[in-house]
């Protein structure tokens, strides 16, 4: 006798020692997750990192090696993909080409036999803005509101958990942001749990709740958006989610406010509380939009009072984004930083070839392990995940 299909149950999406192997490599490496019900959850990382081979695994699409993978009560690791309470949006819509958006998004409770199909039709377009598209096919449709039909013929089904893997690689940069916030709102008013694939931080921090960072299969930092930027714990998670600046530093004094760490020139106080504990050698780290540019030399021969400063430095390249102007700046141990800073005017640029000091306020300033690569997490492939 077939098992009895398992699409009406609810709660947490919840792996344990979740494993994956195919051959003598491994996707995805012993992993433990929790992922609240309700909640819009991101899985985040470079190409081969192992995010897509989870999420074929909560899909069913890959059995895994080892582990669990459970919604609520029910164990769904071996369940057929058919019968899990789990829908998929992929990058590719799949939709079918003969049928208007309204039958699209009928197909699957028609197949299933549910009742009151007109209604939750009626609900789902409205709710994705589709009603007045109702009777076109997918061709006449544009990339977004084909996206969006893709999207409602999911939801309409009403699963635990919606799967979203890349959903919006194929959109142009202006419509993927756009759909980024149309997303959100969706899950928010459908309050379904939502699992999103991407390699794209932007992205991740827009719409998540929270995110997992994978790395080599395994999660490397989970948290909400602002603390993985803000307190990032390694190399990899501090370079992958936006952009670092680390410096090799060591501990001088200690305190019980701050540390006072020397670098190849001069010394910078970073917060105690960021500082990991019995480290003597440490990276310093600061994100470029935190640093600010002054042309030397300063009216103070201290700086600005109160902040970490560096000085001796020289512009070497810069680069007018519109609302920013990113530079690279060579300091006086040859490392070149990168500052990002908000454009106040066309007078207020530096160019290549400007002294400049750059301070930074001590609070700012995080602390990693000088024995992790520096580099890790920088060179990323921007293809789609296997």
């Amino acid at each position: 006798m077939a098992a009895p299909a398992i699409r009406d149950t609810s709660g947490d999406l919840i792996m344990t020692s979740l494993t994956k192997c195919f051959g003598t490599f491994t996707a995805v490496d012993d992993i433990d997750l929790v992922i609240p019900q309700g909640s819009f959850f991101a899985l985040l990382g470079p190409s081969g990192c192992g995010k897509t081979t989870t999420l074929r695994m909560v899909a069913g699409l890959e059995d895994p090696t080892a582990g669990e993978i459970r919604i609520g009560d029910a164990d769904i690791t071996l369940t057929k993909p058919y019968r899990r309470p789990v829908n998929t949006v992929f990058q590719s819509y799949a939709l079918f080409p003969h049928l208007t958006i309204w039958d699209n998004v009928a197909f699957g409770l028609k197949r299933r036999g549910q009742g009151n199909v007109k209604q939750q039709v009626g609900d789902v377009l409205e709710l994705t803005e589709l009603t007045a598209l109702a009777k076109r096919k997918p061709a006449q449709l544009s990339g977004g509101q084909q996206q969006r039909v893709a999207l409602a013929r999911a939801i309409v089904n009403r699963p635990a958990v919606l799967l979203l893997d890349e959903p919006l690689g194929a959109l142009d940069l202006k419509l993927r942001r756009q759909m980024q916030v149309e997303l959100k709102r969706i899950q928010t008013e459908v309050g379904l749990t939502f699992v999103h694939v991407t390699h794209d931080q932007e992205e991740a921090m827009t719409m998540a709740d929270t995110i997992a960072v994978m790395n080599a299969g395994r999660i490397e930092q989970m948290g909400a958006p602002a603390e993985l930027y803000e307190h990032p714990k390694t190399t990899f998670a501090a370079n992958f989610l936006g952009q670092s600046n680390l410096i090799k530093a060591t501990i001088k004094e200690r305190s019980s406010e701050s540390v006072i760490a020397a670098l190849p020139s001069g010394t910078v106080q970073v917060p105690v509380s960021r500082v990991p504990g019995g480290a003597s050698e440490i990276l310093v780290g600061i994100r470029p939009e935190k640093i600010k540019l002054h042309d030397e030399p300063v009216t103070s021969a201290d700086g600005p009072v109160g902040q970490n400063t560096i000085s001796g430095a020289v512009v070497t390249d810069a680069s007018f984004t519109g609302v920013s102007t990113q530079y690279l700046v060579r300091t006086p141990w040859g490392q070149e930083l990168m500052v990002f800073e908000q454009n106040q005017g066309i007078a207020s640029l530096n160019h290549a070839g400007d002294h400049v000091m750059l301070s930074w306020n001590p609070v700012h300033t995080f602390a990693l392990d000088a024995g992790q690569d520096a580099d890790a997490g920088i060179v990323i492939d921007d293809e789609a995940a296997p």
